[in-house]
């Protein structure tokens, strides 16, 4: 196993945990990304939108995967939200994950 596998591996790992523990997936991308398509049960809160709506957030009282297009913004948006306190982790792209449900 090199590196990047092993980096990878973990993030998929911390994931996948996070999936079979109930946790809420929140789509960071913008309103138009979000209404060309989406995963059926994802929640939507902009990333431009997030440090306004951080206790909507608190108040799903479970752990978070956060997604966008690339994995850019969820990467920023799941920083933003461990740093407030709520367990958080990126996702990455949206389509990406929503072929491991």
């Amino acid at each position: 196993m090199g590196f990047l596998d092993f980096i990878f591996g973990t993030k998929k790992r911390q994931v996948d945990e996070f999936l079979e523990n109930g946790a809420v997936i929140l789509d960071v991308r913008s309103q138009r990304e979000w209404d060309a398509g989406h995963i059926e049960k994802a929640l939507h809160i902009p990333l431009d939108q997030l440090n306004n709506r951080i206790d909507e957030v608190k108040k799903f009282n479970k752990p978070v995967v956060t997604c966008c297009a690339s994995g850019v913004r969820s990467a920023k948006a799941a920083k933003f939200l461990n740093l407030n306190n709520i367990e958080a982790t990126n996702g990455g792209g949206w389509v990406s994950l929503n072929k491991k449900l």
